[in-house]
């Protein structure tokens, strides 16, 4: 019995329970369905679409060398697979779910039509530790705060033991259906502007399997203190592999804690290391209760929330890098040369934006979905929520990360900033996340010209915090 396999967010043959089911059951037809339009605010980004590009392409290799094809075709869905099932002969379709607002509607969507045309149908959790309907407080709610829900995912511990392997035996169709060239689909950016990614990520599964091992050995002891340095190699940038699913967060967990019992010395890290992980978790749990969160703020009171007016030439020089802040700086320029920024910059330069700037959420949201290789619907949404103050597990309103005090703590001799911001490299410590204090023979000596060959500061921050915090008093207690 022919079955068609389904990838999606699942972009590796190891640990997928919709293959290694449908592979039990005999031949398998490897399937991906390009269709942006359905994919809704969810749809990658332009430089995930670069990511998207090379792991399929991984893909492609990985079955071909177990004597598979993966069939590409563009647009509807629906039509896509009923096509294919006549053309092939397929009488069933396995896949796993999604749990992005539009993606559960329109797996629902699916479900009818394939079973209505008399296809088999079964969806399988490859994304998950636990499915979202598994998780809920005492009250039977869904959790809206972190520390809670963290102790019930341990307490349960994920759903399934045991990391599935590559399935056994893999063979395909008789004959295979015409497919498009990965080419077609048109992923990889017109403008120069992917040309350094290759050098810091390596999409695929094979790329995912070597960066797990060599964090697990080399990165977890360093993990609880070097986790918040931007200016070290102290995270494990794995968040694209397992957005694209070249990793499941089973195979993350149990290789973590597997880790950890080998090196005593890692388990610290490895526990810290771990939450991050369930606050991955939290992320896909918390969009798939209160899908309105996308584009509203969980905490209604904030839609009343003053946003500042004639954003354009601030938001420009957020996104460029042009702030006069260089931690902030140095970020947003990390991000759009590398499709990456370093987690504790994305919240300084997101604080910067919602609380130094009074720019809306959405507008850096919407930033990041599509210069981050790791773009995530759910992540992101909480992300920004969090830093706004206006979703689950908030950061409390009188929080304002100070840019300066940041970079001094996370960037102590000026590292990060040196590397993203070469035209403050000749600074001194002392004054190189403050470029605008040093006397002016301090500045003459660095080469460094306010306003010229560098930016005045947008904002004075302690004025803009105070602008921020008289905002925020402002809204309704409730």
């Amino acid at each position: 019995m022919l079955s068609i396999v389904w990838f999606r967010r699942d972009l590796r043959l190891r640990d997928n329970p919709a293959l290694a089911a449908a592979a039990a059951q005999g031949p398998v037809l490897p399937v991906y369905i390009h269709a942006p339009a359905e994919e809704g605010p969810g749809a990658p980004g332009g430089a995930s679409r670069w990511w998207l590009h090379h792991s399929l392409a991984a893909l492609q290799a990985e079955l071909e060398a177990h004597g598979l094809k993966l069939v590409i075709r563009r647009g509807s869905a629906a039509s896509a697979i009923q096509a294919l099932a006549k053309e092939s002969g397929a009488s069933a379709v396995y896949w796993n779910r999604r749990y992005e607002p539009v993606a559960i509607g329109r797996d629902a969507g699916l479900v009818d039509a394939f079973e209505a045309a008399g296809l088999g149908v079964h969806l399988f959790n490859g994304a998950l530790l636990r499915e979202p309907w598994e998780m809920a407080t005492q009250q039977g709610r869904p959790y809206q705060v972190f520390t809670p829900f963290y102790r019930a995912l341990l307490a349960k511990g994920p759903a399934r033991e045991g990391v599935l392997g590559l399935p056994r035996g893999l063979q395909g169709p008789t004959r295979w259906p015409a497919g498009e060239r990965l080419a077609v689909l048109g992923l990889l950016p017109q403008r120069p502007w992917d040309a350094e990614f290759s050098q810091y990520s390596t999409p695929g599964e094979a790329g995912a399997r070597v960066a797990l091992k060599a964090w697990l050995q080399s990165g977890l002891s360093g993990y609880v203190e070097g986790r918040d340095r931007p200016d070290q190699q102290g995270t494990s940038r794995l968040s694209p592999h397992l957005h694209f699913g070249e990793l499941s967060p089973l195979q993350v967990w149990e290789a973590t804690r597997a880790a950890a019992e080998a090196q005593p010395a890692a388990r610290q890290g490895a526990e810290a290391f771990l939450r991050e992980l369930v606050w991955r978790e939290f992320s896909h749990h918390l969009i798939n209760h209160f899908p309105a969160t996308v584009d509203q703020p969980l905490r209604l009171k904030f839609k009343a929330f003053p946003w500042a007016k004639g954003i354009a030439a601030p938001l420009k020089a957020w996104q460029r890098g042009l702030t006069g802040y260089p931690i902030v700086d140095a970020g947003m320029r990390e991000l759009w040369r590398t499709g990456f920024m370093h987690n504790r910059v994305r919240m300084i330069a997101a604080s910067f934006l919602v609380k130094d700037l009074l720019i809306d959420w959405r507008r850096g949201a919407a930033w990041f979905m599509d210069t981050l290789v790791d773009a995530d619907l759910a992540q992101n949404t909480l992300g920004w929520q969090w830093t706004a103050g206006c979703g689950a597990d908030a950061a409390p309103y009188f929080r304002v990360f100070n840019p300066v005090l940041q970079g001094q703590k996370f960037d102590p001799a000026g590292a990060y900033v040196r590397r993203w911001v070469p035209e403050l490299a000749k600074l001194p410590d002392r004054w190189i996340h403050q470029p605008w204090a040093p006397p002016a023979e301090v500045l003459a000596a660095a080469g460094v010209q306010l306003g010229s060959s560098y930016p005045k500061p947008l904002v004075e921050h302690a004025q803009a915090r105070e602008r921020a915090l008289e905002a925020f008093r402002a809204l309704p207690k409730r």
